[in-house]
């Protein structure tokens, strides 16, 4: 019987075999090129590793640029939560190089025989949407190209594993496919998943063509596909691009698919991540009608698990949908309520993007402390980089806040992750906000025309067309904004609207009041 080979130092684990680590016996997120750096280190401890040496073993004597090696290096020491100014575990020394100064167990546990995957009998599938990401074929003809092959699916499964909401099958697993010709279907069963995601690596000179295809393993039904096309003259980087499009594009669609699934499963049998599903669908509908029902299902969600977390973000984010809206009846015990439920969502779910940042834009609508909502919604982000949404959010939440600059620049980070998002109109209203913080009137009118052509029900979007046309004298077509903003809530008025918008500070508030003014808000 064969043993896998352990490193144990300080609070972490790192297995060579599994290609694992843990710290304080958590699984911590690593990509595959910082889990070799932090590998090599740890087994050359005995002396100084040059940058010829990293170049060598990690880059296979490519050499990257001095930034490349930084951003790697200290990525390690931040997995092993080695980032104070001491560089207990990771030292730097001068023109030498590094070295891993922490004092190591080497640990041998033995293996534990594994049945062939094709006598595994079926899992239960997770309540949660489920995913296997299998080996990349290697279209290229050269054997040498499977390196970067691997790479891509060992990247994607990082990436993905970085969503709390999302059970990712690990790599281990995934890649005792490699090679095979099996049923998707069959790897379903097997690995207890509903989706796998597939692709191929075919190289042509100095072109490189990336396909990859999600696949239903419950029907073999195609649920999204997509081409990524680059030059090798910088691989790692168009490796990194391509990741980033996977997975903002599959998360959207991985939640779609789970809602689908949810219509054939009878209503008597619905459990609180169902009824979470089915609220989801509602929100997306967007009528005051269907903010109302998705928290009627979520407050049934909460009775059977008042701790679940998801829930509570997202009927926060109903509630705050509700107030920009003005659909609610009682908005001051709405407010408590949602803001509530959005402090409680955070401490539940510390390490749940989708959750913060649900609860960042509900703290940012209806609460007292828009900096608080900023550092909840990076937060998310730093968890999800590749999250559009997160992005979205961020942007929001910046523009008000005299940074129309910052925000423009992670909504084109967003554009590019997703660029059929099906909050489309969401993104282009949070351009419209920052163009308009920004004075550029012309550019915030075609922003919001842009956004009210997908959702012409969002209010945000239309006072933010209603005030940039008045404010470029378009006074006709300002009021005809301001009458389709006022069939949504007739009272509202600029002394109403003020008090909604405790984030934004008086400067920003008066110019966008008079463009308002100019449109036909009533004070």
């Amino acid at each position: 019987m064969g043993s896998e080979l352990r490193y144990a130092f300080e609070n972490c684990v790192l297995d060579a075999d599994r290609r694992e680590l843990r710290r304080n016996n958590q699984l911590v997120p690593i990509e595959p090129q910082v889990f070799d750096l932090l590998e090599f280190l740890i087994r050359n401890r005995e002396r100084v590793v040059s940058r010829d040496d990293l170049f060598a073993a990690i880059w296979a004597g490519r050499v990257v640029s001095e930034s490349a090696l930084s951003t790697r290096i200290n990525a390690a020491r931040s997995a092993i939560g080695d980032t104070g100014e001491q560089q207990n575990l990771i030292k730097t020394l001068p023109r030498k190089g590094v070295r891993f100064v922490g004092t190591v167990r080497e640990e041998k546990e033995p293996n534990v025989a594994i049945a062939p995957t094709s006598d595994v009998a079926g899992f239960v599938l997770p309540d949660k949407p489920s995913i296997a990401v299998l080996p990349f074929t290697n279209m290229s003809g050269d054997p040498e190209q499977d390196y970067f092959a691997d790479g891509m699916a060992d990247e994607i499964i990082t990436a993905l594993s970085r969503c709390n909401w999302l059970f990712v099958i690990a790599r281990n697993s995934s890649f005792t496919y490699k090679g095979k010709a099996v049923d998707m279907r069959q790897i379903g069963r097997e690995l207890g998943v509903r989706c796998v995601l597939e692709g191929s690596v075919r190289r042509a000179g100095n072109r490189l063509r990336i396909i990859a295809q999600l696949i239903d393993a419950t029907t073999g039904a195609h649920i999204w596909a997509d081409r990524f096309d680059g030059e090798m003259s910088d691989v790692f980087d168009l490796q990194d691009r391509i990741t980033e499009s996977v997975v903002a594009a599959i998360e959207p669609k991985l939640q779609l698919a789970e809602i689908e699934r949810l219509k054939h499963k009878p209503a008597a049998n619905l459990d609180a991540y169902d009824l979470l599903l089915h609220a989801q669908q509602l929100e997306y509908e967007f009528t005051a009608e269907s903010l109302a029902a998705a928290l009627r299902c979520l407050e049934q969600a909460l009775a059977i698990d008042a701790a679940y977390a998801p829930a509570l973000g997202l009927a926060a984010f109903c509630y705050a949908e509700r107030r920009v809206q003005g659909w609610t009846n009682d908005p001051e015990a709405e407010t408590a309520k949602a803001l509530r439920f959005a402090e409680r969502a955070v401490e539940l779910a510390k390490d749940d993007s989708n959750v913060l940042w649900m609860a960042a834009y509900a703290i940012r609508e209806l609460g007292p402390d828009p900096y608080r909502a900023k550092d909840i919604a990076y937060r998310s982000l730093h968890l999800n980089p590749n999250s559009a949404i997160a992005l979205t959010i961020a942007a929001f939440i910046e523009a008000p806040l005299a940074n129309p600059g910052k925000a423009l620049q992670l909504l084109q980070r967003a554009e590019r992750l997703s660029p059929r998002d099906p909050r489309a109109w969401f993104m282009a209203t949070a351009a419209a906000l920052a163009h308009v913080v920004d004075a550029n009137y012309e550019q915030a009118a075609s922003c919001a025309k842009r956004a009210l052509a997908q959702n012409p029900r969002f209010a945000i979007a239309l006072r933010m067309l209603a005030a940039s046309l008045a404010k470029t004298g378009e006074l006709d077509q300002a009021a005809e904004a301001m009458k389709k903003m006022l069939e949504i809530e007739p009272q509202l008025t600029l002394s109403r609207l003020r008090t909604r918008l405790t984030f934004m500070p008086q400067s920003i508030w008066i110019n966008l009041a008079e463009g308002l003014r100019l449109a036909g808000l009533p004070e």
